[in-house]
């Protein structure tokens, strides 16, 4: 990290963590124009240019990479890579774009103002949606040798890390992947490893005696130069018909093993670029397969446990006989169709205890059969009932290895090679086991973004409510879209709630930030706007109390919220608003739209500020449409224009509500850059015409209940709603009695409300709300809602500014 000090590295670590040193690390990140983007402190101690020289100049002119491999006669007493200023033709590759997998190496470059440095170096491709590209890192070996450590040993195990905080774009991702860069790393290792980066305050290399690392850098130069020359004297004594001496012979050895070695490294580099190009399960498990076909095995069958497949949480317990495990894969070189009859992908089933899978899944260890048996094919082939799958396998060699994270088996892979093609070998069962701890980690990786996905789309559909796409006056849709980044759990939400006298009230909130927390947030949040809502509290006086309610839920909390009320008899909105984007009106008798101009007001949670409410008449056939800024808001571009985009598309012409959302949708989200979740609210104001209203107003005298009777059982009939009658005469019996019994001053008043539903309210000036009590045969009171709740369809309270309204409804369909 650049703290812009020079601050050394304690010369060692302690024994107890199994590590053996630890020197500063140049960091250097490369753009996808090729330029530098990051140049650490130790980047400017290493190559000798400062930060503000490097940053924005092209690598290639500031990393020595020119050279190649010396030959012969420049082999010095301290190494091949003496004479060879440069750190390599690999990084060359990898600066340019050639190389798509990790690369590493060892060199020694001319810098300026000091001797020869002694240098290793690793590449890795930078994935991602961000402008980096590629990672360099690099560290002057002469603060190795100051540790007193055997360098033949120490480099053959070494680590790199980097700070959480080194401050380039992007570096906080590449700290969390730190373990998938190092696969042999396990996640608790590299959690040590960080928490130690940031004690020391920059970017650090570790050299453990414990963990090996698959991307090596290349100390083998001098030796494998060395070699070169013995290899050409040993063809000059050949060619003379003499035998080899021994240490020609041994040499011979050494160098086709040195080949097969770095074969292998090769291998698995090539596959480690292959996987984990996304976070989808089944096309990593895809890429896992075809990564290994042909080069390494002519057939590759990939299993998962039963809980890997339904993206559900890790697994408990060691696998047993009876664990389900799922063919997921299967990649192969025999002619087409050949296996997809007999072990089609898909199945599921358990493994016998006697089998060497269940060793391998059991054990967590690579199993290799160097060839398979009649018996053990016969074995294998009794699991699959009328299928014999003998002639697939007898003969083979088969080489199983585990998927395993953080030491739990995910999966196995099963490996088979012709029989006129080599057995798979020891070395073949390391480089298995290595693949396997690659492919599993990123197998890990994409059932935790599977698992995480489904966690966080079940809480937003458990918040979002379903919203009936009718509600009394007004018809409504709705959209949500959750965002595009992993881990973009919103605090979007949308909702609508009845109120007394018809009116529907119709709310969009957005809780700031992302995450579980914020989603928890707005189930609150929703929950107290429709508590609140229910008490018919009047728009302004919603969002204070709101706005103390996050005050209370703690520091930090923030929200904004539009809230409006819609009166269908009345043809009004009342709206308020707390730091929303403004709603749009589409006005039906000409299509114009308008961007509401209410009192924007503070956010939610900021606390000590006054809301106002604005009102606004509105026509028969209008629209509202409410919506979240991530609807409207883009990465580089001012939100005057997304609102603009918003106002046109929500006026143009469609034939339903759900047309219309879509194309706003469409006209929106089709510009690209976004990123946050989003939430949308139509809804279209129809309002209720003044004949489908009847209203009466009843003194304090009983003898006014036959009068109300009559006159519901009379405006039914005129109605077309005759079938209605008997029932909602004995329940506006019920309710008008009890109302003239509580009020105190004020006259009863009875409304009829013709529209989907029959809507029947009472009202008056008694603040206290009726409850509904037991069913107790000699109680003298507490029949009336008893009756109410068997007839309607639904029924309700709630407080009313002078008192309090009884309604209920029952279903109505016009003639």
């Amino acid at each position: 990290m650049d703290h812009g000090g020079e601050r050394d590295a304690p010369p060692s670590l302690g024994a107890g963590d199994g590590a053996a040193g630890r020197i500063p690390l140049a960091v250097v990140v490369v753009d996808r124009e090729g330029q530098v983007s990051h140049w650490s402190t130790g980047a400017r101690r290493l190559f000798g240019a400062a930060r503000e020289e490097a940053v924005g100049r092209s690598v290639l002119d500031l990393l020595p990479v020119s050279g190649a491999l010396p030959e012969e006669d420049e082999i010095t007493p301290y190494g091949a890579y003496a004479a060879y200023d440069g750190l390599g033709p690999d990084l060359e590759s990898s600066l340019d774009g050639r190389l798509n997998f990790p690369a590493a190496g060892r060199a020694r470059l001319t810098v300026p103002d000091r001797d020869r440095v002694d240098v290793l170096w690793w590449a890795y491709p930078l994935v991602g949606p961000g402008d980096e590209r590629l990672l360099v890192l690099a560290a002057d070996t002469e603060r190795l040798r100051r540790t007193g450590q055997d360098e033949d040993m120490a480099f053959e195990r070494v680590a790199p890390g980097f700070a959480l905080h080194t401050d380039f774009p992007g570096a906080e991702e590449l700290a969390r992947r730190l373990p998938e860069i190092l696969p042999s790393m396990s996640v608790d290792e590299s959690a040590r490893i960080v928490a130690q980066i940031l004690e020391l305050g920059y970017p650090i290399l570790e050299f453990s005696q414990n963990d090996r690392v698959p991307v090596t850098p290349d100390w083998g130069v001098a030796r494998r130069a060395e070699r070169k020359a013995r290899r050409e004297r040993a063809a000059a004594v050949a060619a003379q018909g003499l035998p080899l001496p021994d240490e020609l012979a041994e040499d011979e050895g050494e160098d086709l093993e040195y080949v097969a070695v770095r074969e292998r490294l090769e291998f698995l580099n090539e596959v480690s670029g292959k996987i984990g190009t996304s976070l989808d399960l089944s096309r990593t498990i895809v890429e896992v397969s075809r990564a290994v076909v042909p080069r390494f095995t002519d057939v590759a069958g990939t299993y998962l446990r039963e809980q890997v497949v339904a993206g559900e949480g890790f697994p408990d317990g060691v696998p047993d006989t009876t664990t389900m495990w799922h063919r997921v894969a299967l990649e192969h070189t025999d002619e087409p169709g050949r296996w997809d009859d007999v072990v089609p992908v898909g199945e599921a089933m358990p493994f016998p205890a006697h089998t060497p899978f269940f060793q391998c899944m059991t054990s967590g260890e690579p199993v290799l059969v160097p060839r398979i048996s009649e018996e053990m094919g016969h074995a294998i082939a009794s699991q699959f009932e009328k299928r014999d799958i003998r002639p697939l396998i007898t003969g083979r060699s088969m080489l199983v290895v585990p998927l395993k994270a953080r030491n739990v088996v995910l999966g196995f892979m099963i490996l088979l090679r012709h029989p006129e093609r080599e057995m798979f070998n020891d070395m073949d069962r390391v480089t298995g086991a290595e693949l396997a701890a690659r492919a599993g980690l990123v197998l890990d990786n994409a059932r935790m973004y599977t698992f995480q996905e489904s966690v966080a789309e079940t809480l937003q559909d458990s918040m979002l409510p379903h919203i009936p796409p009718r509600m009394a006056g007004c018809d409504i849709a709705t959209r949500y879209l959750p965002g595009t980044l992993l881990g973009r759990v919103g605090g979007d939400w949308f909702d609508s709630v009845k109120l007394p006298g018809a009116r529907t009230a119709l709310v969009v909130g957005d809780v700031m930030g992302h995450g579980l927390n914020s989603a928890a947030m707005m189930g609150q949040l929703r929950t107290a706007v429709q508590t609140m809502a229910a008490l018919d509290l009047p728009p302004a006086q919603l969002l204070r109390n709101l706005d103390d309610l996050a005050q209370r839920l703690g520091d930090g909390y923030l929200a904004t919220c539009l809230y409006a009320v819609y009166d269908p008899i009345e043809g009004e909105l009342h709206l308020a608003n707390a730091g929303h984007i403004p709603p749009v009106l589409v006005r039906a008798v000409d299509a114009r739209s308008e961007l509401l101009d209410l009192p924007t007001g503070a956010p939610i949670g900021v606390g000590g500020v006054a809301f106002e409410s604005l009102r606004v008449r509105v026509e028969p056939g209008d629209r509202l449409v409410m919506c979240t800024d991530g609807l409207v808001e883009m990465r580089g571009e001012d939100i005057g224009v997304g609102l603009a985009t918003l106002c046109e598309s929500a006026a143009h012409p469609a034939a339903s509500m759900d047309d219309a959302c879509d194309t706003i949708i469409r006209a929106l989200n089709t510009r690209g850059g976004r990123k946050d979740d989003v939430a949308l609210l139509m809804a279209r104001l129809n309002g209720i015409e003044p004949e489908d209203v009847a209203e009466w107003r009843l003194a304090l005298d009983p003898a006014e209940v036959r009068r109300a009777r009559a006159a519901v059982r009379e405006q039914l009939h005129d109605w077309g709603l005759a079938r209605l009658a008997d029932p909602a005469e004995l329940m506006v019996s019920e309710l008008v009695t009890n109302a003239i019994r509580h009020s105190h001053s004020r006259p009863v008043q009875l409304r009829l409300i013709r529209g989907e539903t029959l809507l029947c309210e009472v009202d008056d000036d008694d603040h206290t709300l009726p409850t509904l009590l037991g069913t107790d045969p000699g109680a003298e009171t507490g029949r009336g809602l008893r009756v109410v709740s068997t007839l309607a369809r639904e029924w309700g309270t709630s407080r009313t500014s002078a008192g309090k309204t009884v309604w209920f409804e029952l279903t109505s369909r016009r003639r």
